[in-house]
């Protein structure tokens, strides 16, 4: 028997999507990116420091690139699915099915955050009202521009122009209404102490200039061809600047690793050091915090 054929044919195509409907769906769910960008900037990265971290022009050129791969995969992963479950249940129970369809994008994009807190152990208060909430907006303007019939190379057309005014202008306005971040100013008796990070690392500052090390990531040799290396033992440590930050360097007595400078961060109430590892782009960014 053929997929056209039987009674139950139209209900198996209703199930399902059609590329008109996927293809404006990618669309709707990268011209939404710049924004998601510009409420997590305001909410959570705004004011914070970045670790010296760099976006770099490589990275601005790769946008126009990056956000039509991301729309493909949000859509196909979250939005589409989230249309053949909403179709399931409409099917049984009453209401609009774009009603059905947004609650379904956010169950979907819920069970994305769970699927991460089990895998890679995501934090679910972080991640949950994120994924969720990015499957709303998409499926809102779905059914409207579906009516349009918007389609093809039109509606990318136009997710680029609402993407470059979302990145120009958002843009701006966040740029002038950023704080400034000022990292704490902490003395030496403050620095004193124990400094925690994962995998068991301990780097103990003693009064006076000592330090006692475990597992604490350093420097490598020049030719290691890693971007940091974990050292256990003793040496000393200083305060040191890097640029315009404040921080302390540290040296080992043995032949593990070379000198280490940790720059001060977080705040007053809990402070960090941190150490940026090879590339300022893409290396590992390693943070210390007090307990």
């Amino acid at each position: 028997m053929g997929w056209g054929a039987g009674p139950g044919a139209a209900e198996r195509r209703r199930l399902t999507w059609s590329n008109d409907e996927w293809n404006v769906a990618a669309a709707l769910c990268a011209t939404q990116l710049p924004l998601g960008w510009l409420a997590w900037w305001f909410f959570v990265g705004a004011g914070q420091d970045d670790y010296g971290r760099g976006g770099g022009a490589f990275g601005v050129l790769c946008v126009p690139l990056i956000l039509p791969l991301l729309g493909v995969v949000h859509a196909s992963a979250q939005v589409m699915p989230a249309a053949t479950l909403s179709r399931l249940l409409s099917r049984r129970l009453s209401g609009p099915e774009w009603a059905w369809h947004a609650a379904a994008s956010v169950l979907v994009g819920a069970g994305g955050a769970g699927l991460g807190h089990l895998v890679w152990d995501w934090s679910l208060r972080d991640t949950v009202p994120w994924f969720a909430g990015a499957g709303i907006l998409p499926v809102l303007f779905l059914a409207p521009l579906r009516r349009r019939a918007w389609g093809g190379w039109s509606v990318w057309l136009r997710s680029a122009g609402v993407c470059f005014v979302l990145f120009v202008v958002g843009g701006l306005s966040a740029a002038s209404l950023a704080d400034d971040y000022e990292p704490p100013a902490l003395s030496d008796r403050q620095l004193a102490g124990e400094w925690r990070a994962d995998h068991g690392a301990v780097l103990r500052l003693v009064p006076g200039g000592r330090a006692e090390l475990t597992r604490v990531p350093a420097q490598p040799d020049f030719e290691a061809d890693q971007d940091y290396t974990r050292c256990d033992g003793t040496g000393t440590w200083t305060r040191s600047r890097q640029g315009d930050r404040a921080g302390v360097l540290v040296r080992l007595d043995g032949a593990c690793g070379e000198e280490t400078h940790w720059t001060i961060s977080g705040t007053g109430q809990a402070p960090e050091l941190f150490a940026l590892f090879g590339d300022p782009d893409a290396g590992e960014l390693l943070i210390l915090t007090r307990d």
